[in-house]
């Protein structure tokens, strides 16, 4: 398996990158091709898509062993399920697969064609294995079973940030930010109302707590001042 391409987004760290894909639909992502593969014509033609298919490699969960079952966040990290009925990224093999949005393919003088993409669940930097083009008539099962997870579990909490901390985030951010914050990017089993959370998001650190529905942002500090 070649790697052919790395997804640049805001999210440095794991901690905060949505549960799913196209759950944030704001979050950009810039698909960057490795030098063999910077060829047009490699992409001709995608840009007849509205969505693309990304096969990716959970690059900071490699790991020589696996278990057979894991315990999904979504049921309280208390409950096992067999790995196969999971997407949990503790895999015999460390494959994620996305669906995005694709917003345009630009062709660069030094980087070829980029892909930018919206709604991404990928860490900065996370390796790409394959593209292919999403195909609505075979792609979307509107009446597929979906196990535990029929129930969208995502639920929004009230941000409470105040103008002069959000002036410390770039303008294109902003809206990205407070959605990833209104979906809780804390571990679903977490819910200590005293504990301090901090995200890195883009070049900001964000601080954060939770109470009763209400996350409240503390502090946002830029790279330059941490």
């Amino acid at each position: 398996m070649k790697v052919i391409a790395h997804i640049h987004t805001d999210f440095p760290t794991k901690f905060g990158i949505p549960r799913q894909s196209g759950i944030i639909a704001s979050l950009q992502g810039r698909i960057v091709f490795e030098p063999e593969y910077r060829i047009a014509e490699a992409v001709r033609g995608l840009e007849d898509f509205s969505y693309i298919w990304i096969l990716w490699e959970f690059s900071k969960t490699v790991r020589d062993t696996w278990s057979p079952t894991v315990r999904p966040p979504r049921l309280g990290g208390n409950i096992r399920k067999g790995v196969f009925a999971t997407r949990s990224p503790f895999r015999p093999n460390p494959i994620g697969l996305s669906s995005v949005r694709l917003e345009k393919v630009d062709i660069d003088a030094k980087l070829g064609p980029v892909l930018y993409v919206s709604g991404a669940d990928m860490m900065d930097g996370t390796p790409i294995y394959d593209i292919k083009p999403y195909i609505a008539y075979t792609d979307s099962h509107p009446d597929a079973a979906s196990g535990f997870a029929s129930i969208p579990a995502e639920y929004l909490l009230e941000v409470n940030i105040s103008d002069t901390m959000l002036q410390s985030v770039h303008e294109n951010q902003r809206e990205s930010l407070i959605d990833v914050l209104a979906h809780d990017p804390r571990p679903q089993y977490q819910n200590d109302p005293e504990r301090v959370y901090g995200m890195a998001f883009g070049d900001v650190e964000v601080k954060f707590k939770v109470d009763r529905g209400l996350l409240t942002v503390l502090q946002i500090t830029t790279s330059e001042t941490q």
